[in-house]
């Protein structure tokens, strides 16, 4: 049984996680907002363990800049929110109003002229409901505050995407084994979710483009056949109690072309140099230049017209961000994607991703390395 294991990975969240409000807490005072409304499963469940989004209905937990936290939600989730660990549940019934609730909030924590922050992904129809029944208070993104937590990984939190990440290495042989001429994208992208559902993942996203689809980053994998010669894309991932893995590995069916060899060295000498630049204190941008100039050298900078990587923990996409323009400084617990790439319209293209989590002295690779040259199945 993986019971023990399991324990050891989460008791030691759950204790941290008794401390994230707090955190979050002294974030909201040194920005000078007097409260923050979550609404997401992912900012509930990290906050609080909370992992339930409300749909169409109001729900929200409020967090105040002293660290007292109320969730108004609908009666169908209240008692999922006591067992969380909210003390402080106001619960509404279909057909009641649940602005009286948000409403009364005001009230006991004197937010009527306040500054309150919101998440990205909060509906608007609540923003819109909460600003009017609150227009002389100043509502503001409360995304930042929230990245601050989140884009530094606990130990637990690196073991949980460590796994996934193994879990998506281990399922990539399932994909090899039926490519050839004739199989469509769509059998191919099957035979993956199939087996990191076998290894114990939750299958979450899976991209398989061949030949000219795989010049398009986000292709959906159709029915386009397979043919002999055909570059492939594999893009897939999954999560493990909630922590994500993203590996994109590209592969030839039969023999690979001259011109397929160079652009996958290519693409794999640029993969190498941005991870070689990662350490703590380096920008993000910097990743992001090393891995461009490689490509740049060789002549497909044009074909390259994404950003190196992006962050990745319980989100798939979060911070930090690998681009150009992004000074953060990369510290220990930042776990990225480094996925440079050269699409070439109408004949192929080639990424290579790995996902990295900054350590003291460089960083580790979440997933095992990409092959020295393209693999021929």
């Amino acid at each position: 049984s993986n019971l023990p294991m399991l324990k050891a990975i989460l008791l030691p969240m759950i204790a941290s996680g008794s401390k994230r409000i707090g955190r979050l807490a002294e974030e909201l005072r040194g920005a000078g907002i007097d409260a923050i409304f979550t609404c997401t499963p992912i900012s509930m469940g990290y906050l609080h363990g909370f992992h339930e989004g409300g749909g169409e209905r109001f729900l929200t937990l409020a967090v105040r800049a002293d660290g007292t936290t109320r969730m108004i939600c609908p009666g169908l989730s209240a008692t999922q929110a006591r067992r969380s660990g909210i003390e402080d549940v106001r619960s509404w019934k279909d057909g009641e109003d649940p602005l009286a609730h948000f409403r009364q909030l005001a009230e006991d924590w004197n937010l009527r002229s306040a500054i309150l922050a919101v998440e990205d992904d909060m509906p608007a129809y609540m923003l819109l409901q909460m600003q009017e029944a609150l227009p002389a208070a100043l509502f503001k993104p409360g995304q930042e505050v929230l990245a601050k937590l989140m884009r530094v990984k606990e130990p637990g939190e690196i073991e949980l995407m460590r796994r996934a990440g193994k879990i998506a290495d281990e399922a990539l042989p399932a994909a090899l084994r039926i490519i050839r001429p004739g199989v469509t994208e769509l059998d191919v992208e099957e035979a993956l979710m199939s087996e990191m559902r076998r290894l114990g993942g939750r299958p979450l996203f899976c991209i398989v483009a061949t030949g000219a689809n795989g010049a398009e980053p986000h292709h959906m994998s159709d029915e386009t056949k397979i043919a002999d010669g055909d570059v492939i894309v594999l893009d897939f991932g999954c999560t493990v109690d909630g922590y994500l893995s993203d590996i994109t590995r590209t592969v030839c069916c039969g023999s690979a072309s001259d011109e397929a060899k160079k652009v996958y060295d290519t693409v794999l000498r640029a993969h190498n140099a941005g991870r070689a630049t990662i350490n703590p204190g380096v920008a993000c941008q910097d990743v992001d230049r090393a891995a461009r100039r490689v490509i740049e050298g060789a002549g497909y900078g044009e074909f390259f017209m994404h950003r190196t990587g992006h962050g990745i923990g319980m989100r798939g996409h979060e911070e930090p961000f690998i681009i150009e323009g992004n000074a953060l400084p990369l510290a220990p617990g930042h776990c990225f994607s480094v996925e440079p790439g050269i699409y070439l319209p109408g004949k192929f293209g080639v990424r290579i991703e790995n996902i990295v989590t900054c350590t003291e002295n460089g960083h580790e690779s979440l997933n095992a390395e990409p092959a020295g040259e393209l693999i021929e199945c």
